[in-house]
């Protein structure tokens, strides 16, 4: 078992934000109804709290999504930029499989897979993103986060529904 895998979901994001030399916090709040009551217990607003989701470009080929928490996904954006037909987000046991978490702590720090990132235009200023475990969360700095994971930056996002 490599070292990684002996450590919690949080302790393996932290240690992947070390070796790319990211400034960060984990801040630990316990459990959240929903996402407005996570960013209330971290301290920010809800456009900070940046989601990363997995889509499914195809079999085997997955990418990270990284969504202001107040924004949802452009679906006819993502795929013009990818230029493909047809996108779907990754099932919880596909998510799982590629990342070595689950929906909710999914992070692009210490996945399984190393997968392509896309960050929308907005993810700005001081975020917090997951932190590989539920009730905790990884602060950091978006632009320093996008360059170290090596993202692509594209406006792939609408505000979000009622249902955020």
């Amino acid at each position: 078992m490599s070292e990684d895998q002996q450590l919690t979901g949080a302790e393996r994001v932290a240690a992947a934000a070390r070796r790319l030399g990211l400034e960060h916090e984990v801040v630990r709040h316990g459990p959240a109804a929903s996402l407005a009551e996570a960013a209330a217990a971290r301290g920010i607003e809800p456009r900070q709290l940046v989601k990363t989701m997995v889509v499914r470009v195809s079999a085997g080929d997955h990418r990270f999504l990284l969504v202001p928490g107040d924004r949802q996904i452009s679906w006819p954006r993502l795929r013009a930029l990818l230029a493909v037909n047809r996108l779907t987000m990754a099932s919880a046991d596909e998510a799982f499989e590629v990342t070595g978490y689950r929906r909710g702590t999914i992070t692009p720090l210490g996945s399984r897979t190393a997968l392509p990132v896309i960050a929308d235009t907005r993810v700005r200023g001081r975020i917090s993103v997951g932190a590989g475990e539920p009730g905790a969360g990884l602060s950091v700095d978006a632009d320093d986060l996008v360059a170290a994971v090596g993202a692509q930056v594209a406006d792939v996002t609408e505000p979000a529904g009622d249902g955020a």
